[in-house]
């Protein structure tokens, strides 16, 4: 049996001023294992994990690129057997 997780690293860009309340949201969701703040070209870096690829996505995709003041993501995902 493979306990291993689908794991992605969301890069967030989100409106200026709102990165805490982004924070918060993303932290309150099933599934987003870590949230950080960070420097350069994206604001938010968030860990989302998941059994299952698809509720990866649907996690990505309805509910954090959902949360208000968020104006872009980029998702990377990590390729299975290549840790």
């Amino acid at each position: 049996m493979n306990d291993k997780l689908a794991t992605a690293y969301v890069l967030i860009n989100c409106d200026l001023g709102s990165e805490e309340s982004v924070i918060s949201e993303l932290k309150s969701l099933e599934g987003v294992a870590e949230v950080h703040g960070i420097f350069g070209a994206y604001d938010v870096l968030a860990k989302v994990e998941s059994k299952q690829v698809e509720t990866l996505r649907e996690t990505i995709t309805w509910k954090i690129r959902k949360i208000p003041k968020i104006r872009s993501t980029l998702t990377l995902m990590g390729i299975e057997g290549q840790q």
